[in-house]
């Protein structure tokens, strides 16, 4: 369903494969920084343990918690 809509991965090949696959350096650096992310929002308990019931709420928590990592 990926390829069908051109979406593909941007993980390198391992050093020991004997063919490497193709991938894009500049998408490799971008995908560090949103599982960096992830992992900062992981920190906040909160976001962590999802105290809201409403998906809503839990989405607005996620963006204004987002924001204040990205801006501090």
């Amino acid at each position: 369903m990926l390829l069908a809509q051109g979406i593909t991965s941007c993980i390198p090949s391992r050093r020991n494969r004997n063919r490497r696959l193709p991938y894009s350096k500049r998408l490799y650096k971008l995908r560090h920084k949103v599982e960096s992310l992830f992992a900062k929002l992981k920190d906040w308990r909160r976001i962590a343990t999802r105290y809201d019931r409403c998906a809503h709420i839990f989405l607005s928590t996620v963006l204004l918690t987002a924001t204040l990592i990205s801006w501090l």
